[in-house]
């Protein structure tokens, strides 16, 4: 009698134990009565190729990806999607049977979903966009927004050049501004984003003028530790409507999950509850 294999998955990273995910995905595990597995991997860059090879033998049907190893896995997978390769950097891996390696990016889905559920009525057409940062993080934001149909993206970030570089890889609907600028280009935006680590707990604050923040704004920070930021309390108080970055971390998991383990999961009260445990 031979019995199914219990599908495994899980998330790499360097350091890795703050990770969220495995509260997540073992939530929706248990709440589905699925059987399978959800493990948090710390795997040092020089290991990781290593480890990405063996675990399809392991019983790993897939993977999420974290710093500092979005961008090196590009070179390892055997095929990289389209958006992964719009975007620079992977964070969801299916294994095949074969054992090749599919790198996918599902940054910009979390971003847009979270977005349309935490401001419904939020109407991409209804101004520009400023967006603070230029990592790996702000190419999914700004694709995603131009996806959108949002008519601009104003782009600002401490190394310039960071900015540029988005600039160039997007085209004519992104304005680079300068950091030193970024205060002014709050005022007349339908859309404020802060994908920076500026105002996560252990970092500097976001020291960006927000005199111009009012109401019919709508504001979102990527952190979510902590979960209301100053930036989202300032928004607050101007009359803003803002969105946590919790809801990103949620819904960039679900295409991965369902691959993973064949069942599309919701992103709900419970799932919110589960992550912030």
């Amino acid at each position: 009698m031979t019995e199914a294999k219990i599908p495994l998955a899980g998330v790499i990273g360097c350091p890795i134990a703050h990770s969220k995910s495995p509260q997540l995905h073992n939530h929706w595990l248990g709440a589905y009565g699925i059987a399978g597995h959800y493990v948090p991997m710390h795997v040092e860059p020089d290991d990781l190729e290593a480890v990405i090879r063996m675990m399809p033998r392991m019983g790993f049907v897939g993977a999420n990806v974290t710093l500092p190893h979005k961008q090196a896995i590009m070179s390892i997978a055997d095929k990289v999607t389209d958006r992964a390769k719009l975007m620079g950097a992977a964070n969801t891996l299916i294994f095949q049977e074969d054992g090749s390696v599919v790198a996918d990016n599902t940054d910009g889905y979390g971003f847009i979903t979270n977005l349309h559920q935490g401001a419904p009525d939020w109407d991409p057409k209804s101004g520009p966009a400023t967006v603070f940062g230029a990592g790996g993080a702000s190419r999914a934001v700004v694709a995603s927004l131009i996806e959108a149909g949002v008519p601009e993206v104003r782009l600002t970030n401490r190394t310039q050049a960071h900015a540029d570089e988005i600039a160039k890889m997007f085209g004519k609907k992104i304005v680079v501004v300068e950091w030193l600028q970024a205060g002014n280009i709050v005022e007349d935006a339908a859309l404020i984003v802060n994908t920076t680590s500026l105002g996560m707990e252990g970092q500097r604050r976001l020291r960006v003028p927000l005199d111009g923040l009012h109401s019919g704004i709508v504001v979102t920070d990527l952190v979510y530790t902590p979960l209301k930021t100053e930036l989202l309390m300032k928004a607050e108080e101007a009359g803003c409507i803002t969105v946590d970055g919790l809801g990103m971390l949620l819904h960039q998991a679900v295409p991965g999950f369902e691959r993973w383990f064949g069942h599309r999961p919701d992103v709900d009260d419970a799932a919110r509850d589960a992550a912030l445990r």
